[in-house]
């Protein structure tokens, strides 16, 4: 059997959760296909590579990600308070919106609403948490 190597193209299911059990994705969604990339193309978060290198083809194991090698950690710069009169009216808490960034669009949350101003959060979503991987190698290309 080959093992899996920086290169590699690979198929494998998955499930994230976070440490509270909350799944955040899975491959095994009906509907969905198991996830097949080629390793060490930047595509996938690097804790996430690291995790597949060195499996054989029908392994499964669970793999712990902290932020630095997912997601990072929470940016302060990327949370910035708005005037409201910008903000489309009926927004709430955990909402997504799309703004405008140097490099062009941006998703946001709705972090907190004040009486003057939207506190928005352009962190990714899953950024400051640890990701936990239940990971199961279909193939190795």
């Amino acid at each position: 059997m080959k093992k899996v190597q920086n290169g590699d193209t690979v198929v494998v299911n998955y499930t994230g959760r976070l440490e509270d059990g909350t799944v955040f994705d899975s491959s095994l969604t009906e509907g969905r296909e198991p996830l097949k990339a080629q390793l060490g193309q930047g595509l996938l978060i690097k804790g996430f590579e690291d995790g597949l290198l060195e499996m054989n083809e029908g392994d499964k194991k669970t793999i712990e990600i902290e932020p630095t090698n997912a997601y990072g950690d929470i940016n302060p710069e990327m949370i910035v308070e708005v005037p409201k009169e910008q903000i489309p009216e009926g927004v709430s808490v955990g909402d997504m919106l799309q703004a405008q960034g140097p490099m062009g669009p941006v998703n946001v949350r709705v972090a907190e609403i004040k009486e003057d101003v939207v506190i928005i959060d352009a962190n990714h979503p899953l950024a400051g948490k640890k990701l936990i991987f239940d990971l199961e190698l279909v193939t190795v290309e």
